[in-house]
């Protein structure tokens, strides 16, 4: 508790008496209405999350093991987002199953061209076409090969698994397919109006034109390595990201790439690079922001200034002087007001310094109970697994066997510094017995709760079930630009995006003799030797 003149009380009873309302505070607010989608619930619950938490050290003395259930409930706001949600999935599956199934049935008429055009005449005449020779032979074999080829080649880079579903369709391949479309129409038509009309007696003519459509299609894949894969591989744009909540900023060199890809790169970026977003710890200042505000008094300037204003204009001493007592007044109380602002520093001092801490000597008990757990297991030798007795445990045992013993140390750490939402009991087992079993140290087991690792090392119901909106001003189909800005909003918080274009760098050379290093002593007279 901290007063907004200069002293500081010193009175511990009335220190631990205010804790124990706000423990008591908190725990009667551990029934708001939550939704909690993965199958393991955290190892201590997701009160933390809810608002500042200050726990007494001796919290949770008796606790041995944490087990427990949650209560769930649902609004009536949070059953239309979810209604909204399926909708938008339902949407983005039809779409994405439809252009896979345009891509499958261009990908057949591809292929089967080639093969069409030197089955037909055998179907149609075979009397009347010529005998095939040794040259038309050994073009069916480059044609089977470049077919091989190329399947491989379409394969490798269009049939890979999609990475996200874009707002927008993706310019440069719809170009390519419209491409391909019109040139195996072509193609037909060709053959068609000057070989299936006149029946075309040449086989060998036919099948070089059947390599002439399968080279073609070779180059057009080649096409859409350049535009799709090479051409976005040069830096041409450096891209600073940041988090709207804690102002967490990274940089990007990136392509040339429009907004949407840009913006599915930045996100692949954000989920390896940036530490896990916890909205437990922004709840600290809202409270302290909260608490200040609540002990000010608001005082409306202009109605001071009106009343004042109008007893001058009646130019009565009676008004006047009541109007300069009530602004004199006001002043001063906003005076006072002010003064008791300018000491909230000291409440944030101390308790930043108090949640230091709490935390270093939370750290250390877990870091000296988990040592002691890990003195309890012993990995076992070939020869001494032969002689030992029955009471062998596999890591999985082993884990559960030593886990009470550090669970509340772990427990009260995890709280103090607002990660237990992102931590499950199953999760944090799975974790020691993996240590466990490729024989790691405590350091290397605390590493992931003492160092909050990027988004993607936590569950995946923690983090892939987030949808992203892209917001810009700009067509998402555009490519960055120098200046551009667009936001990347998910629940929690958005990714504010903005492109700076990578300087032109010009380079000189200057050349230096070799022969021109040389080098003369200088002594003086009054150098000590």
């Amino acid at each position: 508790i901290i007063n907004h003149g200069n002293d500081i009380p010193s009175d511990k009873g009335e220190r631990s008496r205010d804790r124990h309302k706000s423990r008591s505070k908190d725990s009667r607010s551990e029934k708001s209405v939550t939704i909690n989608t993965p199958p393991a619930e955290p190892l201590l619950g997701d009160s933390a999350v809810r608002g500042e938490q200050v726990q007494d050290d001796n919290w949770g003395e008796t606790t041995t093991a944490v087990t427990g259930t949650s209560e769930h409930s649902l609004s009536q706001e949070d059953i239309v987002r979810i209604t909204k949600d399926l909708e938008d999935s339902v949407g983005l599956d039809c779409r994405r199953y439809f252009t896979r199934t345009l891509a499958i049935i261009l990908g057949l008429l591809v292929f089967l061209t080639p093969l069409a055009f030197l089955v037909l005449p055998h179907i149609l005449w075979p009397d009347k076409l010529q005998s095939c020779g040794t040259a038309c032979e050994g073009l069916f074999i480059s044609v089977a090969f470049k077919l091989l080829i190329l399947l491989l080649a379409v394969w490798a880079l269009f049939f890979r698994p999609a990475r996200a579903g874009l707002p927008r369709v993706y310019v440069f391949r719809a170009l390519l397919a419209v491409l391909v479309l019109l040139f195996v129409i072509s193609y037909w038509l060709f053959y068609g109006v000057r070989i299936l009309d006149s029946q075309d007696e040449n086989y060998q003519g036919i099948v070089q034109y059947a390599v002439s459509l399968v080279d073609a299609l070779l180059f057009i894949h080649y096409l859409a390595i350049v535009l799709l894969e090479l051409r976005q591989l040069q830096p041409c744009y450096s891209v600073c990201v940041t988090r709207s909540t804690d102002g967490e900023t990274r940089h990007y060199n990136l392509g040339q790439l429009s907004i949407q890809r840009a913006a599915l790169a930045i996100i692949e970026h954000y989920y390896c690079d940036f530490p896990v977003h916890n909205p437990a710890l922004l709840s600290a200042s809202k409270s302290r922001a909260a608490k200040h505000l609540a002990g000010l008094k608001v005082y409306n300037v202009d109605d001071i200034f009106k009343a004042k204003l109008k007893a001058y204009l009646l130019d009565s001493p009676g008004n006047n002087a009541a109007a300069g007592i009530a602004h004199s007044q006001s002043r001063a109380m906003i005076a006072a007001a002010a003064r008791r602002r300018d000491t909230s520093h000291n409440e944030l001092y101390y308790e930043e310094a108090e949640h230091e801490r709490r935390v270093r000597k939370r750290r250390a008990r877990l870091v000296v109970a988990v040592e002691e757990a890990f003195t309890h297991i012993k990995r076992m030798q070939e020869e001494e697994q032969k002689k030992a007795p029955g009471d062998v445990m596999d890591p999985r045992e082993a884990a559960q066997a030593i886990f009470p013993s550090m669970a509340r140390a772990l427990q009260k750490y995890l709280r103090t510094t607002k990660q237990q939402h992102c931590h499950s009991m199953e999760s944090i087992q799975q974790h020691l017995a993996f240590c466990i079993t490729n024989n790691m140290t405590p350091k290397a087991f605390l590493e992931s709760y003492l160092t909050p690792g990027p988004t993607v090392q936590y569950s995946r119901d923690f983090w892939r079930a987030r949808q992203w909106t892209l917001i810009s001003e700009a067509s998402v189909t555009s490519g960055l630009k120098d200046g551009t800005i667009f936001l990347l909003k998910c629940v929690d918080f958005s990714l504010v995006v903005t492109s700076k274009k990578i300087p032109y760098i010009q380079m000189s050379e200057e050349y230096i003799d070799p022969k021109s290093h040389k080098f003369v002593l200088r002594l003086q007279s009054e150098t000590s030797v």
